[in-house]
């Protein structure tokens, strides 16, 4: 093969009759990846065969976020102004239609509605999620029994409510950044114990919201962009957070545990350091005073010079993230230092989502428990395992659930699956 040509897919998943605007690989299974288009279809692929496993129209409009809750249970979001939960487990897949959207005059059962929340989507924003209390697996929601899901609030464009799940009550209301316009992303999570809650703007603002002592502090508020940001995603280290946007900037910002602390002091006007009104009697003693405000400078900016990158998403191990381009290119940037990697390009019309399967450290530990042993490509991720007791099915199943997949979901109603780096 020439090392020289550019990188193609591994595979490609046909089916979606309309543009791809939401995908996401189970977390508790890998070997699964949700997507959703806009005419509100989900299909659940399987990809250790490549095909169907679940397909039913969840919403009336388009599907805005979608994520796996625990071993059985799904969320969609869509513009038809609803937020569901379906049941769905490998046992109730049976009971499911496998034909694809493409194929019209199916009669296509829907999964059971476990909880439907009425919620604002006239953002174009998808919902964020996080486990209710702080769990070892972070935001992931694979093992959590209460889930807390934020989405844009009702009737104020630039606040966010946050709702309890199963108990399908709104709990808190986040004030965002003021004059900032409609909430575009969000992102929830606990850090240091504490709930964080990250949203971005129509104007280009990032803030970052904590609930320190019952009240919602603001501890960083920075505007990199010039254009809407279109997506955000943090690492998994949670020391810092990634945005792009409509302009060709991808920012990199902090994750501030508290407010910084700024002395200002009045002293004469020629050396005064910081212009602030205080009290007569502490200007007249020259007493500084220490205030509290937000952190307003992002960790770095880089002019990519590629406008409209969407759906960005940090890979599990934090070291590469991508982002889908309205030119049709799906961008690999390194995380430490910002720098585009590769350029993936197959489809012909605009990319809109990206999906990163969540490989965790423990992945090769049942293969060694059966005596096997994965085999390592080029770039040294796992591609076969070798045994002389395991079938194809397995050596299939085993690649499917230690590989990186990446996938790509397209205006062309595609999804295309890479496996670099």
């Amino acid at each position: 093969m020439d090392s020289s040509a550019p990188p193609a897919p591994k595979s490609i998943l046909r089916g979606h009759k309309s543009q791809v605007h939401a995908s996401v690989f189970l977390d508790h299974d890998t070997t699964r990846l949700l997507t959703g288009d806009a005419d509100g279809f989900v299909v659940l692929w399987d990809l250790t065969i490549l095909r169907p496993r679940a397909v039913w129209r969840a919403h009336e409009s388009a599907i805005l976020g979608i994520r796996g809750w625990g071993t059985d249970k799904i969320i969609t979001h869509g513009r038809d102004h609803k937020l569901i939960v379906w049941k769905l487990s490998r046992e109730d897949e049976s009971n499911m239609s496998t034909a694809l959207p493409l194929e019209e005059g199916v009669e296509r059962p829907q999964p059971w509605i476990l909880h439907l929340i009425e919620v604002n989507t006239m953002n174009f924003c998808a919902f964020a999620s996080c486990p209710a209390v702080p769990t070892i697996s972070g935001p992931s929601i694979s093992s959590a029994d209460e889930v807390l899901i934020a989405v844009p609030n009702t009737i104020l464009s630039d606040a966010i409510d946050i709702w309890s799940l199963p108990r399908q009550q709104r709990i808190h209301t986040v004030q965002g950044s003021k004059d900032a316009g409609m909430t575009m992303a969000l992102s929830l999570f606990h850090l240091s114990t504490t709930l964080t809650l990250i949203a971005a703007f129509e104007n280009g603002y990032a803030s970052v919201h904590r609930l320190i002592n019952g009240e919602w502090t603001t501890t960083y508020r920075a505007q990199a962009h010039s254009q809407p940001i279109l997506s955000i995603d943090i690492h998994p280290s949670l020391t810092f957070f990634l945005t792009s946007s409509a302009d060709s900037v991808v920012g990199k910002h902090p994750i501030p545990e508290t407010q910084q602390e700024t002395i200002v002091q009045h002293l004469d006007p020629s050396h005064r350091v910081v212009e602030e009104v205080v009290d007569e009697d502490d200007n007249a003693n020259h007493v500084p005073k220490t205030t509290w405000k937000e952190w307003e400078y992002p960790i770095q900016t880089v002019n990519t010079k590629h406008s409209g990158q969407q759906g960005l998403r940090i890979r599990s191990d934090g070291r590469i993230f991508a982002t889908a381009g309205w030119d049709a290119a799906v961008r690999v940037y390194s995380c430490k230092t910002m720098k585009e990697l590769a350029v993936l390009k197959w489809h012909q019309v605009g990319c809109y989502t990206v999906a990163m399967a969540n490989v965790t450290p423990y992945a090769n530990e049942s293969s060694e428990k059966d005596g096997s042993s994965p085999s390592k490509n080029a770039s040294g991720g796992v591609t076969a395992l070798t045994s002389t007791s395991t079938s194809v099915k397995d050596r299939r199943i085993h690649q499917a659930k230690r590989t990186h997949w990446m996938a790509a979901g397209a205006k062309d109603g595609r999804i295309s699956l890479w496996d670099i780096y």
